[in-house]
């Protein structure tokens, strides 16, 4: 099977989830570039910044267009990850490859995990924008804590950026999904701002379809999710999950 193929399919795929689920497509996206398409870790972390970053962009005008997204407070959010996400897009280049490697599988995993227990992001009380307490420490550290888990391992975070913004920054579940698209694109631009030498290096020919395959899929994701049901949904992607982070662990290791 051709390169070009599997990165159409591979982007595909990756699409499927972010639309059906709202988040966690690009933790596909690293080992699918890492095994399908030949990638070294540090250049597979840029190239999924890459098509995250389009992605949400896309999924972020469509979700703007519904009022889904609060951008007042998804700015002073994305904000405090700046910083963390471009340090750590900068450290990512410097890191062994096992490292890099083994922490992906670490949150490949707990990403796993966090989709087969129900939390707030699923069961949460919908109290959208009113006032309610939420401490600005709180919030600027949570954003932190994500920039730099987007910069680092070029993941976008929405299966952690959902919850917190559910319950950090108290966003009912649709104002989540849709505000956590513009804190993921404002991070992932920040990491591939410091990534200059591997951004160089990406195969355009691989990322552009696999990016174009991705935006595409997640249009059929939001009508999959819609049939199937997100319940079920996230069990067969968090199945998936773990036996990726495995593979991975155990590639690291050896």
């Amino acid at each position: 099977m051709s390169a070009l193929v599997l990165a159409l399919a591979a982007g595909a795929v990756v699409g499927l989830a972010l639309g059906a689920l709202g988040g966690g497509g690009s933790v596909l996206a690293v080992p699918a570039l890492i095994y399908l398409l030949g990638f070294t870790p540090a250049a597979a972390t840029t190239a999924s910044l890459i098509i995250v970053t389009a992605t949400s962009i896309t999924a972020l005008y469509a979700h703007a267009r519904t009022g889904a997204v609060r951008w007042r407070a998804g700015a002073l959010f994305a904000a405090a990850g700046l910083l963390p996400a471009a340090a750590a897009g900068a450290a990512a280049a410097r890191l062994p490859q096992p490292v890099l490697t083994a922490a992906f599988a670490a949150v490949a995993a707990l990403a796993a995990v966090r989709m087969l227990r129900p939390g707030p992001a699923d069961s949460g009380p919908a109290v959208g924008d009113r006032a309610v307490a939420v401490r600005p420490v709180k919030v600027a550290g949570t954003g932190a804590g994500l920039g730099a888990l987007t910069g680092l391992l070029g993941v976008g975070g929405g299966f952690l950026t959902v919850p917190a913004l559910v319950t950090v920054a108290a966003f009912e579940m649709r104002a989540a999904v849709g505000t956590s698209l513009l804190v993921i694109a404002a991070n992932s631009l920040a990491s591939l701002a410091t990534r200059g030498a591997t951004t160089a290096g990406v195969d355009w020919a691989l990322i552009a379809p696999f990016t174009g395959a991705a935006i595409l899929g997640a249009w059929d994701g939001k009508r999959l999710a819609a049939r199937v049901g997100g319940t079920r949904l996230k069990r067969t992607f968090a199945i998936l999950l773990l036996a990726v982070a495995a593979f991975m662990l155990v590639d690291a290791v050896a």
